[in-house]
């Protein structure tokens, strides 16, 4: 079982080159990223963006781009739209966000001509986040898409975060269904759902893993708690999923994660018919690194 975020990279190392088009490539972080998983021998690239500014930042920071594909594209949102017909055209096995806003990725993304998105699927955000207070890797949702997600929602994402497990290496993953409390209420709709998950689960409904929802997060991930409140379940306090009633309460838990617990994370959209890298543009080359290891593990 992987339980480190290194162990993706070791693992994807022995697998053959993947081709990732970075769209909107002009930062360094993300040239860092890339070159850096071209050294890991992780994949190969193709930059969609300024050339001239590719060209300048990777001279200015020594990097080096000569076995890199460049497609100039200056207008970031036209970068976009010209990484994901790459990928659509075959051209690119993992689209990958460069410094192009969230927004103008995910337009492109699901602009019905490109090709990358299937009918009625949800396109969701997971994220493998490494919390040195946590004694493995947590695989969580969502944090960054889906606002507000509803029933159908929820079971998109929680199937999401169960294939990730899977890939990491956890033969039943351990869903806790993330609530203010652990008792089913009418005040708190998301508990209502939550106890639908949990039921879904255990008639078979959602299959390959344990789920109990509502949890508390004290419930979910800190056996100390599970112990003083006396709850007995395969999830109480080693949770390896936490799905978030919405994204008010996973975007405050990610970031929490990184800024106060200096947390390492790889993030990932799914349901596309690639993996999409989405990462903050401000996030860390080491981060982007990551997330394209986790996206090769998830081709």
């Amino acid at each position: 079982m992987i339980t480190k975020l290194e162990q993706i990279v070791a693992k994807v190392k022995d697998a053959p080159n993947k081709r990732i088009v970075a769209a909107y490539a002009n930062d360094a972080h993300t040239i860092e990223a890339l070159c850096e998983a071209y050294k890991l021998d992780l994949a190969d690239a193709t930059l969609v963006g300024c050339e001239q500014t590719i060209r300048k930042v990777a001279a200015e920071h020594n990097f080096d781009i000569s076995n890199f594909i460049i497609f100039n594209e200056p207008i970031d949102s036209k970068a976009a739209a010209k990484a994901v017909e790459l990928v659509a055209k075959g051209e690119g096995d993992i689209l990958m966000k460069g410094l192009v806003s969230t927004d103008k990725y995910m337009k492109a993304i699901l602009n019905k001509d490109a090709g990358l998105m299937s009918d009625k699927a949800t396109l969701t955000h997971v994220t493998v986040i490494e919390n040195p207070n946590y004694h493995k890797l947590l695989v969580v949702g969502d944090v960054a898409i889906l606002p507000a997600p509803d029933l159908k929602q929820k079971i998109a994402i929680t199937e999401y975060l169960i294939k990730t497990a899977k890939k990491l290496g956890i033969e039943k993953p351990k869903v806790a269904i993330i609530g203010a409390a652990e008792n089913v209420s009418l005040a708190m709709p998301a508990s209502i759902d939550a106890a639908i998950l949990s039921k879904m689960s255990d008639r078979g409904q959602i299959s390959g893993a344990f789920i109990e929802g509502p949890l508390s997060i004290d419930l979910a991930i800190d056996m100390e708690s599970v112990q003083i409140k006396g709850m007995k379940n395969e999830v109480a306090g080693d949770a390896d999923c936490l799905l978030f009633p919405n994204i008010e309460a996973g975007n405050v838990f990610y970031k929490t994660n990184t800024k106060l617990a200096n947390a390492e994370l790889a993030a990932l959209v799914m349901g596309a018919k690639v993996p999409c890298v989405l990462s903050s543009r401000g996030d860390s080359a080491k981060t982007k690194m990551y997330s394209i290891a986790l996206a090769a593990l998830m081709v």
